[in-house]
């Protein structure tokens, strides 16, 4: 992780992203109406994303959609793979914590 970002408060950090997402609108000549009506949201959640007001995971996901940048998105949190070995081993693996004495 940056160690800048690190260091950020999730205020700065919201402002950064939305102006990451400002500036990746405006690099494909959209304006935030055609994106709120191509997204189906509101132009008020557009500017909210984008000045780091707030922004719901519903209108981040629709916006990114429409920008064609979704799989960044989904790059977060990666699907696990499975591996044979790993499942032969952990075939009995545990499923729940032992209680405290």
């Amino acid at each position: 992780m940056n160690t800048q970002v690190r260091h950020q408060t999730i205020d700065e950090i919201q402002f950064d992203f939305g102006q990451r997402i400002r500036k990746l609108r405006l690099s494909k000549n959209l304006d935030q109406q055609t994106i709120a009506l191509q997204a189906g949201i509101s132009v008020g959640a557009i500017k909210n994303l984008e000045s780091g007001a707030g922004a719901t995971i519903k209108t981040l996901i629709a916006v990114l959609r429409v920008l064609g940048h979704i799989d960044g998105l989904l790059a977060i949190a990666p699907m696990p793979t499975l591996d044979p070995l790993t499942i032969t081993r952990t075939a009995n693996a545990r499923e729940r914590a032992s209680r405290k004495a």
